[in-house]
């Protein structure tokens, strides 16, 4: 199988599909990539439903999507659509068909797109594991085939568009059994459904590979344009979107590193980002990803092409390095705190990078978020730093230092190449493409101390910073690297996005030892607002590596974005087990507002909160119900107690001020 998966690995070039015909808006070809979200009321609440599209569409959204979980919610498509069109809008409406090929039959007669998740369009899954022989399991495909050929042909006949979204959390039992729960289980689950399309020469399709966990997502859709095009199928336009993303800076980070990874390359025609929010909050954010890319060809620097890819873009396996220190080898992605901008520290300005000290105790404590080690450039920290916390500063002042072998240097490509001086165990050294000469190859290959900061001023970051890690692959270097980037006159919003961008699709790739977020390019600031701005990249660059799936140090809560099925409000019970519980380290929560996004779609969670009927909801540990129809009021109380008989609960501790 070709390592190659995208127009170009170095040059931005956006993926050429098929135009869909979706209402008077078309998708894919050269059409720019559109937004679209979903809504959360009642779909037989008629004007509810229909003030909610309007702020919908006024907040950015240009295709916009309503559960039809039975015949009813089907038929009230109409009326909603009618009453809409007499407003005087007409975005094309989609209709989100889940179990109920009925209802599905009875939507795409009325909307302009239906979309049917081929993992229970045909199927009821059960969890089992089902031994299949060649004949039983075309007798298998023969079953969905005359199951989902009246829609296929009814969508034909109407122009209505159609998106086979498959969910890595709802695949079949059959799918399961055969392929696995992988990427390659996703994309087949989809192309089963495919070929019948194109069997009756039906091609207005989108396909999307949607999952929780970044890596899998990203994984499946490589995985998806390859085989489109092993089996010389359509170029289908591709729905970009990360399930069950969660709320506020966790849910838009997860959504970066998964949707902005994949638009790096080029691939993706429309985008829906799920929040845990309100739906008209998802619009911007898509909007904000895909704007990014809109002149990036014109404003990038040229990148020589790729001639050997080292790694496998459908599986994750991380770069092999030697450890320096606590840097590479099996050691967790470290985070690098920016603190060169800072006059003169003192020990409380260190609470913005985790390490908070007790005036009172006369000693520091460390949170879950607390940096690894802080680079402090030309102004060295004159205090002794707590355990754990290490320092890096420029060379120059570095060799005038007393302490050092408590500090590390950093110096640039050519102080390295001329240094005399180093320190015993670990220096970094900081470099761009330009530097890595064969000259440079050479040294650091017989340099076991050195840990390379990788940095770029290419808009074209990402596939940058990739080649770079590529060059020292194909040359048989091992040293640790850390990802460098930093920002200049963006918003924090932006800054958040594009960061997760640019590191998070090198994480996902396993590439990538650190992280550390600059601050160099910001403009001026007086202290207290530049402690905050330290402390917001602090933030982000854990949230960064959680979201990759490449360190894990917080409570992750895998919530659905709601919809007209939601059982409970979400915002309001994702917001209250929070509370509870954000202080467990590496737990993953599931918390779904209905038994469609249940069990499946929280697929890698620990536990999960699911609503199964009014103030009713059902626990689970891992994808196994183990309590059902516990009262609302008292199912937190009763989730905890779950963590606890695994002992995995830990009573929350306040740091000390």
């Amino acid at each position: 199988m070709s390592n190659y998966y995208c127009p170009s690995l170095t040059a931005y070039e956006r993926r050429k599909s098929i135009v869909v015909n979706i209402g008077d808006l078309p998708m894919g070809g050269d059409y720019p990539i559109r937004v679209q979200s979903m809504t959360t009321v009642d779909t037989m609440d008629t004007l509810g439903s229909v003030e909610q599209c309007i702020r919908m569409m006024e907040a950015g959204c240009e295709y916009i999507r309503i559960t039809a979980p039975s015949m009813k919610e089907a038929e009230n498509l109409r009326h909603i659509r009618d009453e809409l069109h007499r407003r005087g809008y007409h975005a094309p409406l989609i209709a989100d068909i889940h179990f109920t090929p009925n209802a599905a039959e009875v939507a795409a007669r009325i909307v302009e797109k239906v979309r049917i998740n081929p993992g229970n369009y045909a199927d009821k899954k059960k969890f089992e594991v089902i031994e299949y022989s060649d004949t039983t399991y075309q007798a298998e495909l023969d079953r969905i085939r005359e199951r989902f050929l009246p829609l296929v042909r009814i969508c034909k006949a109407h122009g209505t568009a159609m998106r086979i979204g498959t969910n890595h959390g709802s695949l079949s039992d059959r799918i399961l059994s055969r392929y696995g729960d992988t990427p390659l289980g996703m994309v087949e689950s989809a192309l089963e459904f495919l070929r019948i399309c194109e069997d009756e020469q039906y091609y207005n399709i989108v396909i999307s590979m949607k999952a929780s966990n970044t890596q899998v997502m990203v994984q499946a859709y490589r995985l998806l344009v390859q085989k489109l095009d092993e089996e010389e199928l359509k170029p289908y336009p591709l729905h970009l979107g990360v399930t069950e993303a969660g709320e506020a800076e966790d849910g838009r980070i997860k959504s970066a590193v998964g949707i902005g990874t994949l638009l790096e390359d080029g691939l993706g025609d429309t985008v829906r980002v799920s929040l845990t929010e309100a739906p008209e909050a998802e619009a911007p954010v898509a909007k904000a990803l895909i704007d990014r890319y809109a002149h990036r060809a014109e404003k990038a620097h040229p990148i020589k092409p790729i001639c050997h890819v080292p790694i496998n873009p459908f599986q994750y396996q991380r770069r092999e390095t030697q450890e320096t220190e606590n840097l590479g080898g099996l050691n967790v992605p470290r985070v690098v705190a920016d603190l060169s901008r800072l006059k003169e520290p003192v020990y409380a300005d260190l609470k913005c990078v985790g390490h908070l000290y007790s005036m009172l105790l006369d000693k520091f404590s460390m949170s879950d978020l607390g940096a690894d080690y802080i680079y402090t450039g030309d102004s060295p920290i004159k205090f002794m730093l707590p355990n754990g916390l290490k320092e890096i500063v420029n060379y120059v002042p570095w060799q005038l230092m007393d302490r050092l072998t408590d500090s590390h240097p950093l110096l640039t490509a050519r102080q390295y190449r001329e240094a005399t001086q180093l320190h015993p165990t670990l220096n970094f050294v900081q470099i761009s493409i330009s530097d890595l000469t064969d000259e440079l190859l050479a040294r650091l290959k017989q340099d076991s101390t050195t840990v390379l900061l990788l940095q770029t001023s290419n808009e074209h970051a990402m596939a940058e910073l990739r080649k770079c890690f590529f060059r020292l692959m194909n040359n048989g270097l091992k040293n640790p690297c850390i990802i460098q980037r930093s920002y200049g006159a963006l918003t924090a919003d932006e800054v958040q996005l594009y960061a997760a961008t640019d590191v998070g699709g090198l994480l996902i790739d396993g590439l990538g030892d650190g992280v550390m977020l600059g601050t160099e390019l910001l403009p001026e600031q007086e202290k207290g607002a530049l402690l905050q701005t330290i402390d917001q990249l602090n933030k982000l660059s854990f949230g960064i590596l959680q979201a990759a799936r490449t360190r894990m140090s917080k409570t992750e809560y895998i919530s659905c974005p709601s919809c007209g099925r939601t059982l409970f409000d979400l915002q309001e019970t994702t917001a209250m087990i929070r509370k509870r519980t954000d202080h467990l380290k590496g737990v993953k929560i599931g918390i779904m507002g209905c038994i469609v996004n249940g069990p499946g779609e929280m697929a890698d969670a620990d536990y999960g909160y699911v609503g199964v009927g009014k103030d009713k909801i059902a626990l689970y540990r891992g994808q196994t119900v183990v309590k059902k129809s516990v009262p609302a009021d008292r199912a937190v109380d009763e989730l905890i107690e779950l963590i606890r008989e695994d002992d995995r609960w830990l009573e929350p501790v306040q740091l000390q001020e």
